[in-house]
């Protein structure tokens, strides 16, 4: 009996997801993937797992990828001290460099290899292939520290000038999921190409405005954005642009959530459906945000979507 309650409880939760399956059908969805979800093993695994079932049941999913826990542990091994400002990493030539070789020649190696482990058909990509990700560096900063203001050059960091889809169209449509790594290609005055590391909550804002997603997800390592961040019961479920606006300046979002409130809201201005901010470090996150009538996590909206 106990053994037939437990089947029946999981015919009901595949009942509960079917309105989300014929929704979201033939959809592309974006998903931004870091933090603790990128170094537990485990978590790597469900993360993946829940990739490949999206593309199972008709969801097209592009994977974007950071890496800077791993690129962290890349320089200390060679001496180098990693250095951010707003959130946003100081990346010098050799950072650069480095950051390339880590993103690019393993951290994208590895994701694509697991997603075909599992079943799935993954193509690895980085932003400078096809001209996928056109860059420019992102100008000096007035910052303030210690009560004091700064001009800060981030170095070889870039935004997103211009996204050229046909390539992601090209692979989605041929039942491939594209791997993406944060790396844009830059047009020095000289006209010679370079790199340029770039947040990659922003790079997937910024895929997922190109391509009219239905959703763009960010996984990170919190339950959502907090009302109070020393208190978990004050994840707000639904938020505002003009509450977004308002907790960044009284700095209860800051350091590395800004760049992902940003970029919900670019994407939310660029015709992108939904954003939602999730605890990657959950099992099979994506499918309780996706499938649940509940959900988790944060959605990010438009005032008149609210």
């Amino acid at each position: 009996m106990e053994e037939m309650k437990s089947l029946i409880a999981k015919a009901e939760i595949l009942i509960e997801s079917l309105p989300y399956i014929r929704n979201f059908a033939g959809r592309t969805f974006v998903i931004k993937y870091g933090g603790h979800a990128m170094v537990d093993e485990e978590l790597k695994k469900t993360v993946i797992l829940d990739v490949v079932l999206l593309k199972y049941i008709g969801i097209n999913p592009i994977l974007v990828h950071g890496g800077g826990k791993e690129i962290d542990r890349w320089m200390n091994k060679i001496g180098k001290k990693p250095a951010f400002s707003q959130g946003l990493r100081i990346t010098d030539k050799d950072t650069m460099e480095l950051a390339e070789m880590v993103l690019v020649g393993k951290v994208n190696r590895q994701i694509v290899s697991m997603i075909n482990r599992f079943g799935g058909k993954a193509v690895g990509l980085s932003g400078k292939d096809s001209d996928l990700l056109i860059a420019r560096k992102v100008p000096p900063r007035q910052v303030e520290v210690n009560g004091v203001e700064e001009t800060v050059d981030l170095g070889f960091v870039g935004e997103v000038e211009k996204v050229n889809p046909a390539l992601l169209d090209t692979l989605v449509h041929q039942n491939y999921i594209p791997v993406v790594s944060s790396i844009g290609k830059y047009y020095e005055e000289e006209g010679e190409a370079d790199g340029l590391n770039i947040n990659a909550d922003y790079v997937a804002g910024e895929i997922a405005s190109a391509l009219n997603a239905e959703k763009l997800i960010l996984l990170t390592d919190v339950e959502g954005i907090m009302e109070n961040p020393e208190d978990p019961s004050s994840l707000i479920s639904t938020l505002t642009e003009e509450n977004s606006r308002r907790l960044i300046r009284e700095n209860m979002i800051n350091e590395g959530m800004i760049p992902k409130v940003e970029s919900c809201l670019k994407a939310l201005d660029k015709g992108v459906t939904r954003t939602h901010i999730i605890n990657g470090k959950i099992q099979h996150s994506l499918l309780l945000e996706i499938f649940t009538d509940r959900g988790i996590g944060t959605m990010v909206v438009k005032e008149d979507s609210a």
